[in-house]
């Protein structure tokens, strides 16, 4: 197939180099700029089982291989657009994307801080293998992504974790050895979503691989210092330049004796890394890990998983300070009232003492996080609610986090339905779905086609409208 640089739209520069590289792999290579690319989205396995899913979707799904979770859909579907997306059923991910969380492996009940985690990613696929134990640490130094990050977070029902706004060496000082795993997915030249993102093609040039290539070997570094002995990184970037990968991983080795990479791990679709690309030549390089666009169903990404030496420990729960609300008895009535409303039995989570009152909003804190003063958090944890003259109303975060089942009171739509799509506009829901509701009053968990997505009050017959005004379509 003939190419022109017109007709692909890639830097010169970009073009020679790869070239260079790949040599008579190089044709394949150009010519998957010319395929369309793949669209893919993740189950999140806190609301459903990843294999339940597909016999419900209305999508045409076929699974990714490195990830059970993950599924490609065709371009002209729309999941962002379905109910169950604002309902925290999938992710929707670059597939490629999805091998990493895949590779880090976090374990229930483990400390993991997810380094530069907007837009969310990798955190929310961290969060849903916690399996709802364990410490998670959501970071982003933009101020403008954290507010993505909260959102996707909390959209995906996620209680044990944390999202914070700090550069990594300030998060050094704070946590020394402190987290059983680190996933670092590092800002870089983006040259894998050449065939997606137009603007990464723009921006691109030489001198920004290698001002990257200096800020990933500081990051590293930065979080390296916060791995526990024993426990496990991720080093991932979304770029094919050698000076962002394997001559990143191979220079932090020479100067972190501590640190090896990982054998013997294998997800199928994943190639190996190029050890002849790196300054030395070094061959454990060859364990690391490349997704290629002419070799596999998605953009271009590298891995590379450093274990840290050392004997693995447990993680032994943060101390905890005195939470400011439990000396307050009428926060604490407000609470326990509507726990009583809206529970036959709360979920064991909400019980915990852990809570933080910051102004009227309640938190509830992740049972690891340890002593935050003076640190920069978008969401210290579960929001729960606001409490207003000495009353509770519940978050939409809180919504998001319950099943039908754990509630004395819901309202169940149809997934593909006209009432809930009105109900996302935040229009008042109609009579017939009032019917069952009668005689009854207080709060109502509003579900699409059995799964959370929402509060209402019923009160004078008429069930109020609690989805959030930011969130509503139009």
């Amino acid at each position: 197939m003939n190419h022109t640089l017109t007709e692909i739209g890639l830097p010169k520069d970009f073009i020679e180099k790869m070239k260079h590289l790949l040599g008579e792999e190089f044709p394949s290579f150009l010519e998957s700029f010319d395929k369309k690319r793949v669209y893919g989205l993740r189950v999140n396995a806190l609301k459903l089982s990843p294999g339940d899913f597909p016999p419900l979707s209305p999508f045409t799904l076929k699974p990714i291989p490195w990830a059970e979770e993950g599924y490609y859909y065709e371009e002209g579907e729309r999941p962002g657009k379905h109910p169950w997306h604002e309902a925290g059923l999938y992710y929707l991910q670059e597939p490629s994307a999805m091998a990493a969380a895949k590779l880090l492996d976090p374990k229930p009940g483990e400390r993991i801080l997810d380094l530069c985690a907007a837009p969310g990613g990798k955190s929310t696929h961290i969060a849903a293998l916690l399996k709802g134990e364990g410490f998670l640490l959501s970071n982003e130094i933009h101020k403008a992504r954290v507010k993505i990050l909260s959102r996707n977070v909390e959209r995906m029902g996620i209680a044990g974790a944390v999202v914070s706004c700090e550069d990594s060496r300030s998060l050094a000082l704070r946590f020394p050895a402190f987290f059983d795993r680190i996933a670092v997915d590092a800002p870089c030249s983006g040259e894998g979503m050449f065939r997606k993102d137009e603007a990464a093609r723009q921006e691109w040039s030489l001198e920004q691989v290698t001002a990257c290539a200096l800020r990933q070997k500081e990051i590293l570094a930065n979080a390296a210092s916060m791995l526990k002995p024993g426990g496990r990184m991720l080093y991932s970037t979304c770029t094919f330049s050698p000076e962002e990968n394997e001559q990143v991983i191979e220079e932090f080795l020479s100067v972190h004796s501590d640190f090896s990479i990982e054998p013997g791990l294998n997800r199928p679709g994943l190639d190996r890394g190029r050890p002849q690309w790196s300054k030395t030549g070094r061959q454990d390089l060859a364990d690391t890990f490349r997704i290629w666009p002419h070799k596999a169903e998605g953009e271009g990404h590298y891995f590379a998983v450093l274990k840290k030496s050392g004997e693995a420990c447990p993680s032994k729960a943060g101390k905890q300070k005195p939470t400011v609300w439990l000396k307050d008895k009428a926060v604490e009535k407000a609470w326990k009232d509507f726990l009583a409303e809206l529970f036959t039995q709360p979920p064991s989570g909400l019980l915990r003492k852990e809570y933080l009152l910051f102004g009227e909003q309640l938190y509830l804190l992740p049972s690891e996080m340890p002593d935050c003063k003076g640190f920069k958090l978008s969401r210290p944890g579960l929001h729960l609610g606001t409490i207003r003259k000495n009353r509770f109303e519940p978050s939409h975060a809180l919504a998001l986090f319950l099943k039908k089942e754990e509630v004395k009171q819901w309202v169940d739509l149809a997934a593909d339905g006209e009432e809930v799509r009105k109900y996302l506009k935040g229009e008042t829901l109609s009579a017939e779905c009032l019917t069952s509701l009668s005689g009854k009053k207080g709060w109502f968990l509003v579900n699409a086609g059995g799964y959370s997505i929402g509060f209402a009050k019923l009160s004078g017959g008429i069930l109020k409208n609690h989805y959030p005004k930011g969130l509503r379509s139009v």
